[in-house]
């Protein structure tokens, strides 16, 4: 992200600045600036708040291991007893809810999870109680948001609306659809630019002062942290209502829709979850009646296929089997299921990540890669250095913007933008494209181009005043 206003309108250009128009870019340089002016001024606050939200969300994977850590480890034990017991424990000590799933201990010193539908929690919750796998003693219960514990829960809904709800969500799919534009814009700018050696594009500019010092350490942080900030703003628009919603429907016609195993008894088709649902929290369809061979025989009949490591369970209900997931999203990923027969522990169906189709796959490592899961912690600490190198151009930028008032000693005016018409000087050849990709990106992305409609009808009508005043 840049604010990156150069050329003053009364100033002509010089040094590393862009000379008099003689090819396409330098056509179309005063009117990417102006738009990128514009949108940086304009778009700047909604990203520093999405920046600073994903910054302290970032950081609560390894808080949620501090504060938790009563809940989620315990002393490691000779052997663990039988999961049906495990769960059999937190029934007992939480009567007024219904097991759904379970996520056995996957490794030594953790406990198992073992989920539940319960009043005492919000709808789309899950109740999670934790169960020492060595015991079966209980050390807590916690609500859980589709495997976030109440601090990330809490941080993740911050960041995703502001705690809004539907109304908040605009400001992150309106952040996410002008990040890229933003972006991209700021790259044209600065590789666009004279220099007197190549160091100054990957690197601040040792000798600068003032405007200058600030502006290159704007570009050359923006140059290595374009790709990201790209990367971000593709995937959080993939949870966007608007935008959401048609990269969803192009996904599913691409034939890139995200399979689900299919666990009905009967062989009907089933349900399984797209990539954004979580590890059975929230089910409550009623429990499974019939012959059960019990979690552990599932697990078993899982394991016989390949299935196992850090896996979830969803436990039988409504004519459906267990469904054993594995949910190990580090590279490489383990993420096969297969669906079990309650009554006889055969294997109804069975669904390998390595089948997924291929728009499906990178769907779902971008998804798990913006939440901070894809790569552990190298993951999450690559998404702080993000939102901090984000929340830094901002202020670079509004500094930048700040220094170019046209009266210092005005403490209250404000920097200028490029001039108007600047679309005039680009070519019918150039322009024509241009606007059709942006009426068809516009379309795909409404955020985006309601935006954009609001930002030159506003511009129209400062211009016509400065005009009647110019006038006067």
């Amino acid at each position: 992200m840049a604010i990156d206003d150069s050329v003053k309108p009364d100033e002509p250009a010089t040094g590393d600045r862009s000379t008099t128009p003689t090819s396409t870019w330098s056509a179309l340089r005063p009117l990417v600036l102006r738009i990128h002016f514009y949108a940086g001024v304009l778009v700047a606050p909604f990203l520093l708040v999405a920046a600073i939200s994903g910054l302290l969300y970032a950081l609560s994977f390894q808080a949620e291991k501090i504060i938790y850590s009563h809940e989620l480890t315990t002393a490691t034990g000779e052997r663990t007893v039988p999961l049906a017991t495990q769960v059999k424990a937190a029934r007992e000590a939480h009567p007024e809810g219904t097991v759904t799933a379970v996520w056995p201990s996957s490794e030594d010193g953790a406990t198992t999870r073992v989920l539940m539908s319960s009043p005492d929690v919000e709808e789309g919750s899950s109740l999670a109680v934790f169960v020492d796998p060595y015991t079966a003693e209980i050390r807590g219960a916690l609500p859980d948001s589709g495997g976030a514990l109440p601090l990330r829960a809490w941080l993740s809904e911050l960041h995703a609306d502001l705690h809004l709800g539907d109304l908040g969500r605009n400001y992150s799919e309106l952040a996410a659809s002008w990040l890229w534009v933003v972006a991209l814009g700021g790259l044209l700018l600065w590789i666009g630019r004279k220099r007197a050696s190549k160091r100054d594009l990957l690197l601040p500019e040792r000798a600068a002062k003032g405007r200058r010092k600030t502006l290159s350490w704007h570009g050359s942080v923006g140059l290595w942290a374009v790709a990201g900030l790209v990367a971000l703003s593709a995937t959080g628009l993939t949870w966007s209502k608007y935008a959401g919603e048609n990269i969803d429907v192009l996904q599913t016609r691409l034939g890139g829709a995200t399979p689900a195993v299919s666990a009905t008894i009967d062989g009907s088709a089933g349900g399984g979850g797209g990539e954004h649902a979580g590890h059975g929290g929230g089910h409550d369809s009623a429990a499974h009646q019939g012959p059960d061979i019990g979690i552990d025989k599932a697990v078993e009949a899982a394991a016989a296929k390949g299935v196992g490591g850090e896996i979830s369970v969803i436990l039988p209900a409504d004519g459906n089997g267990y469904v054993v997931k594995e949910t190990d999203k580090q590279f490489p990923v383990h993420l096969d299921s297969v669906a079990v027969d309650p009554a006889d522990g055969k294997v109804i169906d069975e669904l390998r990540f390595a089948d997924y189709p291929l728009l499906a796959k990178l769907t779902r490592v971008g998804i798990d890669a913006h939440m901070g899961r894809f790569l552990g912690l190298p993951n999450q600490l690559a998404l702080a250095a993000l939102a901090l190198a984000l929340i830094m151009l901002i202020v670079w930028g509004y500094r930048m913007w700040w220094l170019r008032r046209p009266t210092k000693d005005r403490r209250l005016s404000m920097g200028r933008p490029m001039p108007r018409g600047a679309w005039r000087k680009v070519p019918v050849t150039a322009l024509l494209p241009l606007a059709a990709g942006t009426a068809l990106v516009g379309w795909f992305i409404p955020m985006l181009g309601i935006s954009l409609l609001v930002f030159l009808a506003a511009d129209v009508v400062l211009g016509l005043v400065a005009r009647a005043r110019a006038k006067a």
